[in-house]
């Protein structure tokens, strides 16, 4: 009784040999806390370290994204959208017709008034045109007239002139005899047979002979040249006078059809200005009151902004063609890359169905007007990067067009990819840290797909068993979990 009072009497005696357990149980927390705290630092340096500094001096990059140019096709005209074969993701060839757009209400007030001009025009052009006919028809019958009056004076002259021929003929033969009285007066006179007195009268009598035939002959002259200037068109004197205004009213009435004329081929000029402004204000409203958008090449849709039976503006987007033929890459490099990164470089291209390809440009950076260029926006660049522009192969390029299987499409427009430049050194950390997650997946037979749910539920009723029994478990502290603890950690 007494052994068994001591003992359930004295408990702190017997625990005394546990004492130097509990006495060295304390320096091992501190020691599992300090490895733990200088993994944990090593870890985060570590990241650190990998998530800096290789970024700039790394000959690979992961933040590369193919791209290609985009072709945005805008509505030409405002109006409703009737019909649409335009989808995303749908191969379109050269010349295909993606939509059709209508519109009904067109403002026709140019062409009204372009019409309502030409009517003018037109009008004036005919009032002109028969002024300018009844002009000639009035000088064609004045020259008939005129024709006609000449012929008849030409042929009164000609009578004229005869009969003053004739006239001057008898002046002289009277004055030729008038002469020869005078001659032999003289003789008498002379001869002392007549007297002086008897003279006076034959000698008047021979000079007005001699005047009468001067008369004659100066209007003979005078006719002869009437004759002259009727037969040139000229008409001088009073038997000239009715054919002289006639002549002038001729002369009037043609310049009045000369200037008709002339009035005429400007109306007719304003007139085809008038039809060709209606000719085009007509082709104009048919290309506003129908079109059609077309491809203007060959392509895939890449997004569709419209939807049929909806108002469009004009120069709204319908849809944007990628061309996948012209297929680029885009990297991001450290501006240390720059000449190492020149273009003609060789590089090689994981992923996109691509394995190589050559620098072509190399931006320091973008801007939003270049990036609506294309089918993806450009990669965000950080403090000292650089865009790196990069063709792939030909070779590449063809066997990339072709898709291997249905799920695999050929335009792998806005797949990221990895770039490494030829015989680079300093690989991309965030690379290599995901294919080190991938090989320790592969080693682990880890599967990355979602369980399905039979292993879903295996794995819960494991974890609530476990669970279960921990209380039951008490805490053993093993002498050698401490070393190996260390060497995991050394490790």
């Amino acid at each position: 009784m007494t052994d068994r009072f001591d003992d359930g009497f004295k408990p702190a005696p017997a625990q005394r040999p546990a004492a130097p357990k509990t006495a060295t149980q304390p320096p091992r927390h501190p020691v599992i806390l300090r490895v733990s705290a200088l993994g944990v630092a090593g870890i985060l340096s570590a990241l650190m370290l990998t998530a800096v500094v290789p970024p700039i001096v790394a000959d690979q990059s992961d933040r590369a994204v193919v791209d290609a140019p985009v072709m945005l096709l805008t509505s030409p005209i405002a109006g409703q959208v009737d019909s649409l074969t335009a989808k995303p993701g749908g191969e379109v060839r050269s010349g295909d017709r993606l939509a059709e757009i209508t519109n009904p209400r067109l403002d026709r007030t140019t062409l009204i008034s372009l019409e309502e001009k030409a009517g003018d025009a037109r009008q004036k052009l005919d009032a002109t045109r028969a002024k300018h006919q009844s002009d000639v028809a009035y000088v064609s019958s004045l020259d008939q007239e005129i024709a006609s009056q000449a012929g008849q004076l030409k042929a009164q002259l000609q009578s004229q002139i005869e009969e003053l021929r004739a006239r001057v003929a008898q002046s002289n033969a009277q004055s030729s005899e008038k002469k020869a009285i005078v001659d032999r007066q003289n003789r008498m006179v002379a001869r002392d047979a007549a007297s002086v007195e008897m003279l006076k009268p034959t000698e008047q009598q021979y000079a007005a002979a001699l005047h009468d035939t001067d008369a004659q002959t100066a209007k003979l002259n005078q006719k002869l040249t009437q004759l002259k200037a009727l037969d040139a068109g000229v008409y001088v004197g009073e038997d000239l006078v009715a054919l002289n205004m006639l002549s002038q009213k001729r002369r009037d009435i043609d310049l009045d059809a000369r200037r008709m004329e002339i009035e005429e081929k400007q109306q007719a000029a304003v007139l085809d200005d008038l039809e060709g402004l209606i000719k085009s204000e007509r082709a104009r409203l048919a290309r506003l009151a129908a079109a059609d958008v077309l491809s203007p090449g060959p392509g895939k849709v890449l997004a569709v902004g419209a939807d049929t039976g909806r108002h469009v503006s004009a120069g709204d987007t319908i849809a944007s063609v990628v061309d996948c033929d012209k297929r680029f890459v885009v990297a991001i490099f450290s501006y240390r890359q720059g000449e190492a990164m020149k273009p003609g470089t060789k590089v090689r291209i994981d992923g996109g169905g691509f394995h190589s390809g050559i620098v072509s440009a190399v931006l320091p950076k973008t801007s939003d007007k270049v990036d609506e260029r294309f089918a993806v926006p450009f990669p965000q660049t950080e403090r000292r990067e650089l865009y790196v522009m990069i063709t792939p192969d030909a070779a590449d390029e063809k066997r990339a067009a072709q898709p291997t299987s249905a799920a695999t499409p050929a335009c792998t427009v806005g797949q990221w990819v990895t770039v490494t430049r030829d015989n680079g050194i300093v690989p991309s950390m965030s690379v290599t840290w995901r294919r080190l997650g991938h090989l320790v997946a592969s080693l682990t037979d880890l599967d990355p797909s979602e369980p399905d749910e039979a292993t879903r539920r295996a794995g819960v009723s494991k974890l609530d068993s476990a669970l279960r029994s921990q209380p039951a478990q008490q805490p053993v502290f093993d002498e050698q979990w401490l070393p190996t603890a260390r060497a995991v950690s050394a490790q």
